[in-house]
């Protein structure tokens, strides 16, 4: 199993689902807050996303010891579990020197990548409730698109939100497209607003991270 490098975000589950967002962020910002400063939390708390947070802080010495210290520490009755996020995220990039932005690739699904989301016969398959709590990834799984939507018209719903990359679509499966954002933070932030969002009546969007 890789080992995964200290960085500036720290991932964290296993917390209690039953507490409401703004509660949630409310307490995480006061708990990561005494390690240094925080930049942003994001808190997913789409039905089967509870129970999770990415916390961004200023320098990677108060990810650390936050890490240390809050790993199973009691919040909320449960206890934490904390990570570091596998991705940097681009706003820390940006700002020391490291970031290089992506080439747009053409808009298609490479055969591995289609592979993980089909089933044996090549037909799309359906998410199920594990699939929607694989870990966090940069790139979102966007299921139950209506069969003529348009590249343009899927990337113009997820382009408002921060850190959007690009959409692919798959050419001979309609309604299943990717959705690339610059980090788990981004990603998570468009997954928990557009949960469920209705191109028509009948198409509820079903969102979760792609399988890595």
């Amino acid at each position: 199993m890789s080992v995964i490098q200290p960085g500036h975000t720290l991932y964290l589950n296993n917390l209690n689902e039953k507490i409401s967002k703004k509660e949630l962020k409310k307490a995480l910002y006061e708990l990561c807050g005494q390690f240094g400063s925080v930049i942003d939390i994001v808190a997913l708390k789409t039905p089967r996303m509870r129970g999770q947070a990415f916390v961004l802080f200023d320098e990677i010495n108060s990810a650390i010891k936050a890490h240390r210290d809050l790993q199973n520490f009691e919040l909320f009755g449960k206890p934490i579990r904390a990570n570091f996020a596998k991705t940097k995220s681009d706003y820390i990039a940006k700002r020391d020197g490291t970031f290089v932005p992506q080439n747009r690739k053409p808009h298609t699904v490479g055969p591995s990548e289609r592979e993980r989301e089909e089933s044996a016969d090549g037909t799309p398959r359906l998410i199920t409730g594990a699939d929607l709590k694989q870990p966090p990834n940069p790139i979102l799984f966007v299921q139950n698109l209506p069969t003529t939507v348009t590249e343009g018209a899927v990337a113009a719903l997820f382009e408002q939100y921060r850190g959007y990359r690009e959409v692919r679509l798959i050419p001979q499966k309609p309604g299943i497209a990717f959705v690339e954002f610059e980090d788990e933070f981004a990603s998570g932030q468009a997954m928990e607003a557009l949960q469920g969002f209705k191109f028509t009546p009948v198409n509820p969007l079903t969102i979760s991270f792609a399988k890595k």
